[in-house]
């Protein structure tokens, strides 16, 4: 029974855990979101949000402390840089988990932990649709060569089109060509078929 045990174990031994939060939580404060399972996610939310509630205060001790659990000084830049600033009004609740669905592999269930303050689409008021609209395109090619390529795609089309219809009065006016043309085309063979 695990009656009164406050948090999950996550299936790991004592060491395996920390090191799996330290990661989890660099990772967030360096992405400013994540996807991982549920399970996780709410134990990363215990985990970093301390850290970050006490980077308010930019000291060398407060700095160490927050060193000595995420073991990333990219990391702990980030957190006392970037972060701290934003969130110094906020009294709590910095991250938000959003539920995504289950995993198809194992069927977990899945979401994304992301901090509050850095969604654009929340803080801004922009509507998610019209997000996708400003954003980079996601392949590396860029949309004035794929343009280009159907644009000669169709030209040739149409100069393929072009010669066949040229070709048709020529073998009409050799007289006896349209004559052998025409069984060729409509010879049928068994070849590849069952019988």
């Amino acid at each position: 029974m695990r009656h009164n045990k406050n948090f999950n174990h996550l299936g790991r031994q004592a060491g395996h855990r920390k090191a799996l939060m330290s990661n989890m939580a660099s990772s967030l404060i360096l992405h400013k979101r994540i996807e991982t399972t549920t399970a996780k996610a709410k134990a990363l939310r215990q985990f970093v949000e301390p850290l970050v509630t006490k980077s308010k205060e930019d000291t060398t001790h407060s700095r160490r402390v927050v060193f000595s659990y995420l073991k990333q000084k990219e990391a702990v830049t980030e957190l006392f840089r970037n972060i701290a600033p934003k969130i110094a009004e906020r009294p709590g609740g910095y991250t938000r988990i959003l539920k995504t669905g289950f995993r198809l592999g194992d069927a977990a269930d899945m979401c994304i932990i992301e901090f509050v303050d850095f969604n654009e689409a929340y803080t801004l008021g922009v509507t998610p649709a019209a997000q996708p609209a400003e954003a980079k395109p996601k392949t590396r090619r860029s949309r004035k060569s794929t343009a280009k390529k159907t644009d000669a795609v169709e030209e040739a089309k149409v100069v393929e089109a072009k010669p066949k219809k040229a070709a048709a009065p020529k073998a009409a006016a050799k007289g006896g060509a349209t004559k052998s043309a025409a069984p060729k085309a409509a010879k049928k063979t068994n070849v590849g078929k069952k019988m």
